[in-house]
């Protein structure tokens, strides 16, 4: 089973620094949720992770195997995938323009568009709307092309920066619903998620970070109760401080 892992990971923006050494790894087909107070550096650590962010130190690492320092598109042809927070449409493209940006890492346009042919049937409203810019789409419609173009490149993992965000309540569990479909097709799942109520259910693994710094990793269970979730909105660094494997 292949795993992605962030090892000792140290990052910020300018000189400040934002994560202090955190580390956690994400299974194939599994969801692995990064819970967390507002300026914890979850989203953060996701770009670092991505090649969105340089690492200051640490490491990042696939099946045991060093990344080294690349950049967003030597990730993507690596298997690793960013969908920024809101999904990252651009409004002024088209349905079909937005999924082809989806396969810029791959040299190929005939293999690019064989593999959008086969998403747009399993999307069948995108396939419904194909020349329409994405802008004038439904918050849901962006989040599901979002996803469509994330997999264009085929990934061996993505990474969601809260795919709920700006979602009305009755989507949420449906944009969440998504990201299980994503894992049961045995893609790895790496999540940042508010909501936490939503996502707690779906995840697989679950950490909590809080001031950059790991408080909590184990599974969901772990954290079934009202006491444990309400620590989590109110960004108490008491919960877990030690690993439940």
């Amino acid at each position: 089973m292949s795993v992605l892992a962030a090892a000792d990971v140290v990052t910020g923006y300018g000189k400040q620094e934002i994560v202090r050494g955190v580390s956690l790894s994400a299974e194939a087909g599994a969801i692995t949720c990064i819970f967390g107070p507002n300026g914890s550096g979850k989203s953060t650590l996701l770009k670092a992770i991505a090649g969105a962010l340089p690492l200051w130190r640490g490491d990042v690492l696939i099946d045991g195997s060093s990344l080294g320092k690349p950049n967003v598109h030597q990730m993507v042809r690596r298997g690793v995938v960013l969908m920024p927070q809101g999904g990252g449409a651009f409004a002024r493209l088209t349905v079909l323009e937005n999924l082809r940006m989806g396969g810029f890492a791959i040299a190929s346009s005939r293999q690019v568009e064989s593999r959008i042919d086969a998403l747009l049937e399993e999307y069948p409203s995108l396939k419904r709307r194909v020349d329409v810019a994405a802008g004038s789409l439904s918050g849901g419609e962006q989040m599901m092309l979002a996803m469509a173009r994330a997999l264009v490149s085929d990934p061996r993992f993505i990474l969601l920066d809260e795919p709920s965000a700006g979602l009305s309540p009755a989507l949420v569990a449906e944009a969440l619903d998504r990201t299980r479909a994503l894992a049961q097709r045995g893609i790895g799942i790496l999540l940042v998620e508010q909501n936490i109520r939503e996502a707690l259910p779906r995840a697989d693994r679950v950490y909590v970070l809080a001031a950059g710094e790991t408080q909590f990793e184990g599974t969901a269970q772990d954290l079934s109760s009202d006491e444990a979730i309400m620590n989590l909105y109110m960004g108490h660094q008491n919960i877990g401080a030690q690993s439940i494997c």
